[in-house]
């Protein structure tokens, strides 16, 4: 099994350093879920809610933004320029150190 480190920040401010597998087509929303972080992922990864929605604090080179997840993001709330949907972040060996922080719940 192929393993990256990923850092998580939630919502309290705590850096959660999270060994994730590159091999199982997982994305970041699942990592955090199966490492109990409060991200609901209410559509499970399909792009149709903002439920897991971070800021990426890293230079990673991410994929470009799907058309759904623009528009789920065109709907959130606390939308920054660095905003997207931790479901269609999918983990591959080059976000090896990739930083992330889970933005703040909807009003």
């Amino acid at each position: 099994m192929s393993m990256i480190q990923i850092i998580i920040v939630d919502r309290e401010g705590l850096e959660h350093k999270l060994d994730a597998p590159t091999d199982m087509d997982m994305n970041v929303m699942e990592v955090c879920k199966a490492s109990k972080l409060p991200v609901e992922g209410t559509c499970g990864g399909m792009a149709m809610c903002a439920s897991c929605h971070c800021y990426v604090e890293s230079d990673h080179a991410l994929p470009e933004m799907s058309e759904d997840e623009e528009s789920m993001l065109d709907e959130a709330f606390f939308v920054e320029e660095n905003s997207r949907l931790s479901c269609q972040l999918y983990l591959k060996p080059e976000l090896r150190g990739l930083r992330v922080r889970l933005a703040p719940e909807s009003a």
